[in-house]
Parts: C-alpha cells; sequence; structure tokens
C-alpha cells in the first residue's frame, strides 16, 4: 500500500506534525522536509484558496511528509476536491453528530464504503491507476470534536464506520465549556473533555489527534494522542524571527 498515517496509528505509533497558515508552497515545503511526518493545510482558517492549497499539497508530495488538509466545513464538493488534488487525510471542523461523521465518511471514500465521486485527476498522476484500488484504506477521516454537542455525542461518532481519529479542538473546545480559548489543562471541564474524547477513540480502536505545541504535546503523547502537532509556520516563522532580533540587539548593547 502507498504511503498513510493510517498503519502507523494502527500499530500504536504517535505522529507528529506541523500546521501551515500561510499561504505558501514554499513553506510547507521547508516543513516537510523538517522531518515532520505529516504537514496540514489549514483551509478553514489558513489564508489559501483552493489553488494555492493545491500547490502545497504538491510541494509536501516532494518531502517524507503526507499531506493533510482541513476543510473549511463538512462538504463533499470540497472535500472531493481536496482529495483529488492529493489530500492523505482530511480534517473535518465542526461534526456535532454521528450522522455528521457519516457525511464526511461519504464525501471522502469511494463506493461502496462511501459515495466519494470518481475523478483524480491529479492524484492519479501522483500515485497512478492503483489509486482508486487502495483510496479508501489510506486516506483518512478525521472529524473535529470541538463543541458541547459533538462531545455528548462523541462515542457515537468514534464508532461511525470510516471514521479514523478524532480530533479536539482545544481553542474551540475550550470556548464552548466556558474557558479562554487555548490549552486549558488542570481545568477539571478541560481534563474531562480531553479524556472522554481520548477514552472514546479507544474503546472503538482508533486514533486521536490535537493541535497542539512543543510545550504540551508531551503530555498529549502521555494521553494517548498519535496524531499531534507541534507547531504552526506562522508561530515558528514570529518566534525566530523574534529570537534573532532579540539576540542581535542584546549583543549590540553588550558591544556599545
Amino acid at each position: 500500500m502507498g504511503k498513510s498515517l493510517k498503519p502507523r496509528w494502527a500499530q500504536g505509533d504517535v505522529t507528529l506534525g506541523a500546521w501551515c497558515m500561510i499561504p505558501e508552497p514554499l513553506t510547507a515545503e521547508a516543513l516537510g522536509r523538517a522531518g515532520f511526518d505529516w504537514v496540514l493545510v489549514d483551509m478553514q482558517h489558513g489564508c489559501m484558496d483552493y489553488e494555492t492549497a493545491l500547490n502545497m499539497i504538491r510541494a509536501i508530495d516532494l518531502t517524507p511528509a503526507l499531506p493533510v488538509v482541513r476543510v473549511p466545513w463538512n462538504d463533499p464538493g470540497i472535500i472531493g476536491r481536496v482529495l483529488d488534488a492529493g489530500a492523505l487525510g482530511v480534517v473535518i471542523p465542526m461534526i456535532q453528530t454521528a450522522a455528521d461523521a457519516q457525511r464526511a465518511v461519504d464525501a471522502c471514500l469511494y463506493p461502496p464504503k462511501g459515495r466519494r465521486s470518481f475523478g483524480p485527476v491529479r492524484v492519479g498522476m501522483r500515485d497512478g491507476p492503483g489509486y482508486f484500488l487502495e483510496a479508501n484504506e489510506r486516506v483518512a477521516v478525521i472529524p473535529m470534536i470541538e463543541t458541547p454537542e459533538a462531545l455528548a455525542s462523541v462515542e457515537e461518532i468514534a464508532a461511525v464506520p470510516g471514521v479514523d481519529a478524532l480530533f479536539v479542538g482545544p481553542f474551540d473546545l475550550s470556548i464552548a465549556l466556558g474557558l479562554p480559548p487555548g490549552d486549558n489543562d488542570g481545568k477539571p471541564a478541560f481534563d474531562e473533555a480531553i479524556l472522554r474524547v481520548a477514552a472514546a477513540a479507544r474503546a472503538a480502536k482508533i486514533a486521536t489527534a490535537v493541535l497542539s505545541n512543543a510545550k504540551v504535546a508531551p503530555l498529549r503523547i502521555e494521553q494517548g494522542f498519535q496524531m499531534i502537532s507541534t507547531t504552526t509556520d506562522i508561530n515558528a516563522l514570529s518566534m525566530a524571527a523574534r529570537g534573532d532580533l532579540e539576540a542581535v540587539r542584546a549583543a549590540g548593547k553588550k558591544g556599545s
């Protein structure tokens, strides 16, 4: 079988990734060459349109990393397009119920497991005529759990055939719980939500995923998460630039 995150999750591996908010293929390629297992193109809150996302997937394909896309919504049109472009995982936001999750599965998988339309133009060039036969086994379907409704239905969502991982959106989930956006570990409501999602995934024998950072990621690994982002392109760029600037300014003051 061609590249896929699913066999790694099945054998218990933790996969680490980077998050692209900047609409730039060169940035995506740089992250892919940095050693991450996957690189995600964020079409929900990132600044890229479809054509740019397509070129970012192509850039990631030049690296060992696997391309993943967060689509703007649970819409079969855009889901089908990013898969035809070459995405090997689709993160679908604002899933509320098992019926929502089923619609996401239907959009991601070819019949008889789903209802994805056939037309793998770009991904067919990348993977050849065998892509169709392997696609359902390679593409990871990843609904996001980030609302009270989703949390209340998380066990049913996890049990939908074809769902491969549950993705915790800590910012929206925190807001839904009456907390400030971010990682609110130590707050009972947030901790209970994290544990409930992880337990639902374990019971369904699927993976758990999360948006994270280098500081919090070790805790997420301890909690059993197998798909963890450790940085975003815009944060990495801003922090590196700020660090270099502060270092030069500090050195200049010592020399004056």
